[in-house]
């Protein structure tokens, strides 16, 4: 078990270049895109005026409307772009239906038998000045904004909640002009032709016929291309399984492994901390829970809570914006927690004081929870207005940049504590081996989440757009995705059921894989944005490229599995975590089905074109976040939970009972309300219109309301079944944590001389 005094790396050098090389070109072509965003954005006029020098509406007051959207929380209404919440319209799409009927109407009554030609006409052409940053609209266009100014006063001024906001949301005439302004400037991107292009700087987006808004030669060329990219990278990675069958789990599987018990592994201080950490884990999920399950429940009775008028108290998007946020903030706390616990293992050894810092980082962790969950609420309230300690208001990154600020140091603060504990064992290991892995996936998270700061209220939406995916993508489903791949094999390593090499070998494939679609992927959320076409067409292009390591790991989790039963029945103990690597088969199911075919399903962009906004996307999201990210969270949990009480507190019939109820009960959430409700919007989306399908009478009513009903019994099975006993097991390991020991920490949760393989001399 002794280090080599001059260390290797357990494979080929190929492996690291090609994951260097890989992560260079994806980066380097994201910041070749970033330059076109900046210089090819829809532009936001200085002023916009009619033929006769009236001023409509500025530049400022787009820009003002555009904070009073975030500050106010209505982007986790409604939408622009087709991003934002589900319940209210789609800002852009809505204004630009009303503003083309009104026009249409002034024609027709001037009885121009060609009113919808000329509608369309006026809508399309550009008469954007770029040297005097002057918009000119025609004086039937100005008459539409003033008209559709009083409508949206009237619109966020209602004193009742049958809209799903606050009584009284927003009644000041100053707001209502800028939201108009922050709307029409959305819906002029979203028509007018890109210069010299045939499309608009949205790519034709919204599909809306009165303007003449159809899908364009690009969206339909790319999506066949990502369907041919798909259907080649799935047939490469298939031959590779068949020509090298030392891909993927094999090795030490096969050998039965004389594990320690629970209580037999001696546990450091800040191993013991990381109890809390995953109590205040499962009281966040549970209170996520329930806010998804009352935000869900608005289509079903928009102003009647089971007898009581919940937007009263907590608004739709109040309870949104703290569902999404607290979604990020439990797994946060879950993986933090996991490195905590897995790092002296790596080491074999903890440093003084780890626990002091450990349970510091916790009380921050808390700071920033409340203090930005509080802002929010104040900020949808109109309390606090500013986007330093209000609602920030960009969809997941909706805290206030303070916050924001406070939990990204809090993340750099993780990585000291994960790396004072590694640092000697770093010195002895060829970098590139697990335990720099190890490090380098950590030091990734707080490194991708503060490029969520470029974003701020002062830049246009579409330039905030797209440093807002860097956080949603790259951060959630590249770099968790990294750090989870790397936590998994490490767990295995430790386990003794895989060799250290075998364990290298997966990691690195699943890097390359997932950055080769993934990186450059990440434009797929900026077809319609007002970004160039460029974005559209590499976004489709790669991440169809991210199917491919879904596939694998789907492949993977038959062999997770595998090594679950095959050492419940051969180890000479008893396996400690069947339940845990049952959650990792989880993962591995759902990364299949809710990001692999559910995202690449919205991310054709012929589809995306009718789709984006809708529960489509709602599933997609809830599939993927809570299928992989929470239940390898709770995964996570159950594993360092076994160590951390004795044996005889452990229940394996809570874990049983939690990962059946949280599988059944989001199958139940997805097939029984989402997926069928998607598909149904996305109809009504190309049959009848994309404004039709956002409506809030689609949304309430009847066959939409029965499908949220019949999605009850899976909530409670969720809530009740899947939440309640993480919650118990984790107070349990609170209660019951195992006494403090003066021994130093294993390497391995095996016995030593047991005949498992290592690489290690």
């Amino acid at each position: 078990m002794t280090q080599p005094s001059n260390p290797r790396l357990l494979i080929s050098r190929g492996w690291l270049q090609a994951t260097v090389l890989v992560f260079l070109f994806g980066f380097f072509v994201l910041g070749l895109l970033a330059y076109r965003v900046n210089v090819a954005q829809p532009p936001v006029p200085e002023r916009v005026e009619t033929p006769s020098k009236r001023v409509v509406f500025t530049g400022d007051d787009v820009m003002a409307g555009q904070k009073v959207f975030l500050s106010r929380g209505l982007m986790q209404y409604g939408s622009i772009f087709g991003h934002g919440g589900y319940l209210g319209p789609d800002y852009t799409a809505d204004y630009l239906r009303r503003a083309a009927e009104f026009v249409k109407a002034e024609y027709a009554r001037e009885q121009r038998s060609d009113a919808g030609e000329q509608t369309a006409r006026e809508f399309k052409t550009n008469l954007y000045d770029p040297e005097t940053r002057t918009l000119t609209y025609t004086e039937k266009q100005a008459a539409a904004f003033d008209t559709l100014r009083s409508y949206y006063g009237a619109y966020f001024s209602d004193s009742t909640s049958q809209k799903g906001l606050k009584p009284s949301a927003i009644t000041d005439p100053d707001d209502h002009h800028g939201l108009t302004a922050f709307f029409a400037w959305s819906a002029w991107a979203g028509s007018a032709l890109r210069p010299g292009k045939d499309y608009s700087y949205t790519n034709n987006w919204p599909p809306e016929p009165r303007v003449g808004n159809e899908p364009t030669g690009a969206m339909v060329t790319w999506s066949v291309l990502s369907l041919v990219a798909l259907l080649g990278g799935i047939g490469v990675l298939l031959a590779a399984f068949g020509r090298w069958n030392w891909l993927g789990w094999h090795g030490s599987e096969e050998r039965a492994v004389l594990f320690r018990r629970p209580g037999e592994v001696a546990l450091t201080p800040g191993q013991r901390a990381t109890a809390w950490f995953f109590f205040v884990m499962a009281a966040l999920f549970v209170a996520q829970a329930l806010l998804g399950g009352s935000s869900q429940h608005y289509r079903a009775e928009i102003s009647d809570f089971f007898g009581f008028d919940l937007a009263q108290l907590v608004p739709f998007n109040v309870a949104r914006t703290w569902h999404v946020q607290l979604a990020i903030f439990w797994v946060a706390t879950s993986f933090l927690a996991a490195g905590i616990f897995i790092a002296p293992m790596v080491a074999r050894r903890e440093p003084r004081g780890q626990a002091g810092l450990a349970y510091a980082l916790l009380g921050a962790l808390f700071v920033v929870v409340a203090g930005s969950l509080f802002g929010e609420l104040a900020g949808v309230h109109g309390w606090i207005l500013n986007d330093w300690f209000g609602h920030q208001g960009f969809e997941y990154l909706d805290l206030g940049r303070f916050w924001q600020v406070l939990l990204t140091i809090g993340l750099v603060f993780w990585v000291i504590l994960v790396f004072r504990v590694l640092r000697t064992r770093l010195r002895t290991e060829a970098v590139g081996n697990m335990p720099w892995l190890f490090f380098f996936s950590a030091l990734a998270l707080p490194a991708f989440y503060a490029v969520g700061l470029v974003a701020h209220q002062e830049m246009t939406f579409t330039a905030t757009e797209f440093w807002r995916f860097w956080v949603v993508h790259l951060w959630v489903e590249d770099f968790l995705e990294l750090f989870t791949t790397v936590m998994v094999a490490y767990i295995f390593v430790l386990l003794g059921v895989v060799r250290e090499k075998v364990a290298l070998a997966v990691v690195y494939l699943d890097i390359v894989l997932y950055s080769v679609g993934g990186v450059i992927g990440t434009m797929h959320h900026l077809y319609f944005s007002g970004a160039p076409v460029e974005h559209m067409a590499l976004g489709a292009f790669f991440s169809a490229a991210e199917v491919i390591p879904l596939t694998f790991l789907t492949l993977e989790a038959w062999t997770f599995l595998r090594i679950g039963t095959a050492q419940q029945q051969r180890a000479a103990t008893p396996f400690p975590h069947l339940w845990a690597v049952m959650f990792l088969v989880s993962v591995g199911f759902w990364n299949f089905v809710g990001a692999g075919i559910f995202g690449f399903l919205i991310n054709l962009p012929i589809v995306s074109y009718y789709e984006i906004g809708t529960a489509l996307t709602a599933n997609h999201a809830h599939a993927a976040m809570m299928g992989v990210y929470g239940m390898l969270a709770v995964g996570l949990a159950l594993f360092a939970l076994r160590y951390l009480m004795p044996d005889d507190k452990w229940s394996d019939r809570a874990a049983k009972i939690s990962f059946w109820s949280l599988n059944i009960g989001l199958a139940w959430m997805v097939f029984a309300t989402l997926f069928p409700l998607g598909i149904l919007q996305l109809y009504e989306s190309v049959s009848k219109g994309y404004f039709e399908a956002r409506q809030l009478q689609f949304l309430t009513g009847r066959t939409v309301s029965l499908l949220e009903w019949l999605r009850l019994p899976g909530d409670i099975i969720f809530i009740v079944g899947g939440t309640l006993p993480v919650l118990w097991l984790t107070w349990r390991g609170v209660r019951h944590r195992v006494p403090l020991t003066t021994e130093e920490p294993q390497g391995y949760f095996f016995t030593e001389g047991s005949g498992v393989e290592t690489d290690r001399p």
